[in-house]
């Protein structure tokens, strides 16, 4: 490897870490962007404080917040609650690390499978999870109050990590 190979090789490097409180305000630029119905600071800063179900994890690149994903570890099930990455940085295959790294978190809290809604229209989405083993189980008429679109159901069982394989700096 190149010194050239090596400096590429860092400035490309993704950091996963827990969400804090005080990362509410980036998130909410890639929510705004990213949705139709973004969830409030409130709605997050509850997630952060009150609800002991939710796990939140950040995507830095060069020490900025990137990209975010969330989850409620339910008995054995997860249910991702939200995942996006800012727009200038789709396209490199980061959101589906960002999916990985929660679906490894999951399986390290114990859950056994996974699930999420997603609307119909949104095929690039519905392509990544099933790329990720995700598969259609349902779907909810109306489920989002915007346009009352549907949303498909989709679950997927998740794999055994094993502790040692799951990233340094993943949710726990």
């Amino acid at each position: 490897m190149t010194e050239a190979d090596a400096v590429r090789e860092q400035s490309d490097r993704l950091v996963f870490r827990l969400m804090r409180v005080e990362d509410i305000p980036n998130i909410m630029i890639i929510e705004r962007e990213a949705f139709t119905m973004p969830w409030t600071e409130e709605a997050f800063r509850n997630e952060l404080t009150h609800n002991h179900f939710a796990k939140y994890m950040v995507m830095e690149h060069q020490a900025q917040i990137i990209g975010y994903a969330g989850l409620w570890a339910i008995v054995d099930e997860a249910h991702v609650t939200n995942i996006a990455v800012l727009e200038a940085f789709r396209g490199r295959k980061w959101g589906e690390e960002l999916l990985d790294e929660l679906m490894k978190t999951a399986s390290y809290l114990g859950m056994k499978s996974i699930t999420l809604e997603v609307r119909v229209s949104n095929q690039i989405a519905q392509n990544l999870y099933r790329k990720k083993g995700f598969r259609s189980a349902g779907t909810r008429k109306g489920y989002y109050s915007d346009n009352r679109e549907d949303a498909l159901i989709m679950w997927a069982d998740l794999p055994a990590y094993e502790e040692e394989r799951v990233r340094e700096g993943s949710v726990e």
